[in-house]
């Protein structure tokens, strides 16, 4: 991921933050049939190697859980708010109109190779883990023993599962750094008067 330092995300507990933050992440490979992407929740074990390991699954059917096992290298892609800047927003505009559109956000690119599992406890393991994660906070939150158990074993048979120790860490957070403090101020105010909600999160970030 191209980076100007400027813009660099070089604290692992921030990188971490953006990571846990990110819902559905994108698992990128390339095999013997070429680039192949899957969006996936995953699980952050921050304690597991020096970077973390990423836990997830893929459907049995989907092939890119081959090139997992066969050592092919992951990029993950978590991407966070981002927010498209009007030079309009700039009052630099006013002063010498030298401004062009850009876009604002925060993405983490973490590279690893992975294992394979297909072992149900491991597998019940982690979809129960996945599954705590996303039904947290509802007034009834389901679980997966809330299912048959025959039902759920046949499930478990339909996917299969991957762990991948973090090797690289690269993170990027791009809030107009590059800007003078009236533009960065002015964008954060264009933003956060948006009514869209993407824009005023990227505008949170900024304050």
């Amino acid at each position: 991921m191209y980076t100007p330092s400027n813009f660099a995300i070089d604290d692992l507990n921030e990188l971490h933050q953006q990571i846990l933050g990110t819902r559905l992440a994108v698992l990128v490979t390339r095999g013997e049939q070429g680039l192949q992407a899957s969006h996936l929740p995953l699980l952050l074990n921050v304690d597991q190697g020096p970077n973390g390991t990423l836990y997830g699954h893929l459907a049995r059917a989907n092939p890119q859980w081959r090139e997992l096992q066969n050592g092919a290298e992951a990029l993950v892609i978590f991407a966070g708010a981002d927010a498209y800047v009007s030079p309009g927003f700039y009052p630099s505009k006013a002063e010498h109109g030298k401004v062009v559109p850009t876009w604002n956000y925060v993405a983490v690119h973490a590279y690893g190779m992975a294992e394979v599992f297909t072992d149900a406890d491991r597998l019940r393991n982690l979809v129960s883990a996945l599954t705590d994660r996303h039904e947290a906070g509802r007034a009834n939150p389901w679980k997966v023993a809330d299912a048959p158990t025959d039902y759920i074993d046949g499930m478990l048979k339909a996917i299969v599962g991957f762990a991948l120790p973090i090797q690289r860490l690269e993170g990027k957070r791009k809030l107009s750094q590059n800007r003078n403090a009236a533009d960065i101020a002015g964008v954060r105010e264009g933003l956060s008067a948006s009514p869209d909600v993407h824009d005023q999160a990227l505008a949170h970030l900024m304050r």
